[in-house]
């Protein structure tokens, strides 16, 4: 144009601020000024670029008040539009604005009704409603002399701020019954600004209602009813709406955001997914996905925290542009679906993308560190963090915190906590539940929280829980009831997580009976870990029975057993060789279709082959479709226990070929298959090759070489093999060479024998096992003497030997027996069996073995000893019961002795059955006279 002037000027200006482009008009209007004297900005001048300062936001506060500058040198300032355009500007760039939007409105020389209604607007905003409402009674006050009303935009600041304020529900009635003697009730601003906010008020009849009273309904009014359900937690409700209102209401990109908000936090994550794809699928029609980031980034969101983290990858896979909100979200979903290694590379892919990281990104990245234990990875985080000054943010620093604990640095962890300038409720936890997880001495714990309640911060339920997870594993009863009682002073009655971890505590003190009175508490509310706690309480104190009886109940509950029951009630078949149990486990694992899981599965081989049915064990873990470290090892040791050394080998072989790495758990199973079949060079080179896969041997190995080499009787490889070890050897090394020499015939057994006893005494004197093993040293080179000096001396330590036991489960529950027991209803029949089964075999060629009777007596009074030893009385029970030709499976709490493993023998071939006896060390399966360890164990 040649010629310029201010009007042309102008509406250049206003069309950019028009289409969004406030920088442009900013640009427009200092060409303008340069102009000179004839382009003077007019009050619409002024107007707009002050409409551009209100768009561009608080990064443009200086600018805007450089304008301001410009008004207040111009007649301009006492114009009416110019101050109300101020008023409005101040009120949307700054945090503080109200105070300057105020003092413009102080000083304008005329208020019209946009001039009250703007600066209410601007209160109504910030949420401030005593001001808001206090300048609607000024209005009202100046009204009776320039007769002004109160218009629709009054109702919707005054509307508004009941909902950013505290204001009760009564305060909303007394507008509503306003607003509508006033008229403005159909108006599209009035009513939208009713409907958010009744909803937000949890009054939703009352939204909905007046929603659909609405002749005219845009995406203001749409959202506003959307929200007030989303902050009711109604998200359901939410997706119903917008469901049966998209065709009639035009909805914006606003409108997508905060329903997919909603939808990712419905109460079930298929329902979130179906209707998440609906609004998916519906965006994609309204050509929207691709070109608003806004709704790509709440779909990555919703996917996400649906369950359905491939879509949520794939969203984000495809959007052609991203924000930071992008890059929070996918690394956030990530993080918190598990997969901590993809959120670390997402993170790094941020950084690259020249995109600084926010206290977000930087909390979810720290989050998957700690979940990995990657330390290095934390730290060049950490590194970011002090970089960007994010550290400031306290809860980033709970993070690193939480990330240092998570990787063993407690040092560094304690030094972030302490250098926290201040600490927060999740400070305190992050710090107390590191602590348990590195098993931090009780009273650290407890200290810990009393500075916490020191420092006036109200402990809450994950407080309570860490503590209580750091006092489990100590068994201290007055304790746990001392912080019982904190809890219940807290009014913490009624939460699972609480509840399920003092049950916990509880059973680990033995105290089963506050175990049940809080489980009994909890009907109605009870989650998987509650019933979990309180059958692992049972399992703990010896309580089979009720725990199977907790299990049934279970059942028969709206709760289903997941892999972690199966687990614990098949460890504890295991650990009792409770095999019919363990059988009736796995039928409702199959019945629940858990039988595939690969946690269910593991905890089916251990318990087979520890319940002696090898067999079944094999069978479950070939038909494993995936086999994880676990399953392997169970495998292992289950052949080894069971004397199959080569099976363990070959399964071993199997292991390595799968290209699953061998652990330190499988190389001590290993090393014990080799010692129970007598593999002496074959089990040095798997020592060797454990250097190959990177494992340093630890004392356990070494202990099984010591068992290889003894029950071979290399006393002299013994000795050599110990002065080359590179730690000194322990109670279980000592153990071990004590009990080998005690099998030697060598020479050299009686020195290094008595080297081993004096050891072990040494080491350990609180242990019976030690001086119940010196006694059978000794008594088997014949040296009463010393024999009785081993007892003597556990006699003055105040030691008692644990008693040898021998169970067998049968219909009508566990029958239990001891050495020269009478004291079972059966005794009689039982003694009489046993007395024609050892009639029996001495006549088949049985020889008691006297030598395994420690105390000095004559031969007639050793060999009525041994007759009566537990397992000798548990077979010969169960065959005063049972006729039929099945196994006869017997439990032992301690090593079988040579003479009952000698007698077994023969029994088995003298009534035509297997028996199958489990000792500490291992299982012998007797059948037409022999054992499967082939006397060797």
């Amino acid at each position: 144009m040649p010629d310029r002037n201010a009007v042309s000027w102008t509406c250049l200006m206003s069309g950019h601020v028009l289409s969004g482009l406030p920088e442009e008009a900013f640009e427009m209007f200092r060409a303008m000024l340069r102009e000179g004297p004839e382009c003077r900005p007019t009050s619409f001048t002024f107007g707009s670029v002050l409409r551009a300062c209100q768009d561009a936001g608080p990064d443009w506060l200086g600018f805007a008040a450089q304008v301001h500058g410009l008004v207040s040198k111009t007649v301009f300032t006492s114009n009416t539009t110019v101050c109300n355009a101020l008023i409005s500007m101040y009120g949307s760039c700054s945090v503080g604005s109200p105070i300057l939007a105020k003092r413009v409105f102080d000083t304008a020389p005329v208020k019209d009704l946009i001039t009250w209604n703007a600066m209410m607007s601007v209160y109504a905003k910030k949420g401030d409603a005593i001001c808001t409402f206090n300048l609607f009674r000024a209005m009202q006050y100046d009204a009776s002399a320039i007769e002004l009303r109160p218009t629709e935009h009054t109702f919707g600041s005054l509307i508004t701020v009941t909902y950013l304020s505290s204001c009760s529900s009564g305060v909303l009635d007394q507008l509503f019954v306003r607003v509508l003697k006033s008229g403005c009730s159909s108006d599209l601003y009035v009513g939208s600004a009713l409907v958010s906010a009744f909803a937000r008020h949890g009054m939703l009849d009352e939204a909905k209602d007046i929603f659909l009273s609405l002749k005219e309904r845009n995406a203001v009014t749409l959202n506003g009813l959307i929200v007030g359900l989303v902050k009711q937690q109604n998200g359901e409700a939410a997706a119903e709406i917008f469901m049966g209102t998209r065709d009639s209401a035009a909805i914006n990109v606003d409108t997508y955001v905060v329903l997919l908000s909603a939808i990712a936090e419905f109460s079930t994550a298929e329902q979130g997914l179906r209707k998440g794809r609906e609004v998916h699928g519906h965006a994609l029609r309204a050509g929207l996905i691709f070109m608003k980031i806004a709704i790509s980034n709440g779909l990555v969101n919703m996917y996400a925290k649906c369950g359905a983290i491939d879509k949520a990858c794939r969203v984000f896979q495809l959007m052609e542009a991203r924000d930071r909100i992008s890059w929070n979200t996918i690394i956030a979903a990530l993080d918190q679906n598990g997969y901590c290694e993809a959120a670390i590379i997402n993170y790094y892919l941020m950084r690259q993308d020249c995109i600084s990281p926010s206290n977000f990104a930087a909390i979810s990245g720290l989050s998957s560190c700690a979940g990995l234990r990657l330390l290095a990875a934390g730290q060049q985080l950490h590194c970011d963090v002090v970089k960007w000054g994010l550290y400031l943010d306290t809860s980033v620093s709970n993070a690193l915190v939480k990330m240092y604990g998570e990787c063993g640095a407690m040092s560094e962890c304690w030094e972030i906590f302490n250098s926290m300038s201040a600490h927060d409720v999740v400070s305190w936890n992050s710090i107390m539940g590191v602590m348990a997880g590195s098993q931090a001495p009780i009273t650290e714990c407890v200290q810990v929280f009393s500075n916490m309640m020191r420092s006036g911060l109200v402990p809450n339920k994950v407080t309570f829980v860490n503590l209580l997870s750091s006092l489990i594993p100590l068994s201290v009863l007055e304790l746990g009831k001392q912080i019982h009682s904190i809890v219940l002073k807290h009014g913490i009655t009624e939460d699972n997580a609480v509840d399920n971890a003092l049950i916990s505590c509880y059973a680990k003190s033995g105290d089963v009976d506050s175990c049940e009175q809080l489980f009994s508490k909890m009907s109605g509310r009870r989650d998987s870990v509650s019933w979990n706690s309180m059958i692992s309480g049972y399992i703990y104190n010896g309580h089979l029975q009720e725990a199977m009886d907790c299990v049934w109940l279970m059942m028969h509950s709206d709760q289903m057993m997941d892999h972690c029951t199966f687990s614990i009630v098949l460890n504890a078949c295991a650990s009792v060789a409770a095999l019919e149990r363990g059988m009736e486990m796995h039928a409702f694992g199959l019945r629940s279709h858990l039988e595939s899981d690969v946690v269910v599965e593991s905890a089916l081989v251990d318990m087979y082959s520890k319940c002696g049915r090898i067999d079944y064990a094999s069978k479950v873990f070939h038909s494993m479709t995936q086999k994880n470290e676990f399953s392997w090892n169970s495998m292992i040791s289950g052949y080894a226990r069971h004397g199959l050394g080569r099976k363990a080998l070959e399964i071993f072989e199997e292991m390595q070929e799968s290209g699953e790495s061998p652990d330190h758990v499988t190389f001590v199973s290993v090393l014990s298959a080799c010692s129970h079949a007598g593999l002496v060079e074959r089990g040095l080179g798997y020592i060797e090759l454990m250097k190959d896969h990177g494992i340093l041997p630890q004392i356990e190995h070494y202990s099984c070489v010591i068992d290889l080499l003894g029950r071979a009787g290399e006393l002299k490889k013994i000795q050599e093999y110990m002065k080359r070890m590179p730690m000194r050897p322990n109670t279980f090394i000592w153990r071990t060479v004590l009990v080998a020499c005690q099998q030697s015939k060598d020479s050299g057994k009686i020195d290094l024998g008595r080297e081993a006893s004096m050891m072990l005494l040494e080491l350990e004197p609180e242990n019976p096992v030690n001086y119940v093993l010196a006694s059978k040293f000794h008594a088997a080179i014949g040296r009463w003497e010393d024999t009785a000096k081993a007892r003597a001396a556990m006699k003055g330590a105040a030691v008692k030997k644990e008693a040898g036991r021998s169970w067998v489960t049968l219909c009508d529950g566990v029958h239990t027996f001891i050495a020269g027991d009478r004291s079972h209803p059966n005794t009689k029949e039982i003694y009489e069996k046993l007395s024609f089964l050892i009639q029996k075999i001495r006549n088949a060629g049985y020889v008691p073995l006297t030598e395994y009777v420690l105390h000095d007596l004559d031969e007639e009074n050793k060999e009525e000893l041994l007759s009566y030893h537990s397992e000798k009385l548990a077979v010969a029970f169960v065959l005063t019961r049972s006729s039929s030709g099945g196994p006869i499976r017997i439990m032992k709490n301690l090593r079988v002795c040579g003479d009952c493993h000698t007698a077994f023998k023969y029994i088995s071939q003298i009534v035509g059955r297997k028996i199958i006896l489990r000792d500490s060390i291992r299982f012998h399966h007797f059948e037409d006279g022999e054992c499967s360890c082939g006397d060797y164990w």
